[in-house]
């Protein structure tokens, strides 16, 4: 059983940083994809960033030179590394990862099979 519980979140101003943590435990091993996705009141889910087994990265494009994906392996641990924030960046924050052997560098939902339950980022202006 995996577990995803994602840290961090808070209200802050345009122009400011934040560091989203993503902790997993159960049945995890380093070699995993993962990803973060946020979705903000009446907007669909994206991708915002993935990175894979061998720490290739993607990055959709509203937030490329602004936001960084890496990981820890000791500890488990996803983080997004968030600088100048601006109020479109306003949404929950989700998390998600696949162990499965194929898989790929991606921010696309199809290839996670486990998710966290988010945390919230305000951006205000």
């Amino acid at each position: 059983q995996v577990q995803l519980v994602e840290s961090g979140g808070d209200s802050v101003q345009a122009g400011g940083s934040l560091r989203l943590s993503c902790a997993t435990s159960g049945n995890t091993s380093p070699l995993a994809c993962m990803a973060w996705f946020r979705q903000a009141p009446g907007k669909e889910r994206e991708g915002v960033a993935g990175i894979g087994r061998y720490l290739t990265k993607v990055y959709t494009d509203s937030v490329k030179g602004r936001f960084t994906i890496s990981r820890d392996n000791v500890k488990n641990t996803l983080y997004l590394q968030m600088t100048s924030l601006k109020p479109e960046d306003t949404a929950m924050y989700y998390c998600a990862a696949t162990w499965d052997s194929g898989c790929q560098t991606s921010t696309h939902e199809a290839f996670y099979d486990y998710w966290g339950r988010g945390t919230q980022v305000t951006v205000s202006s």
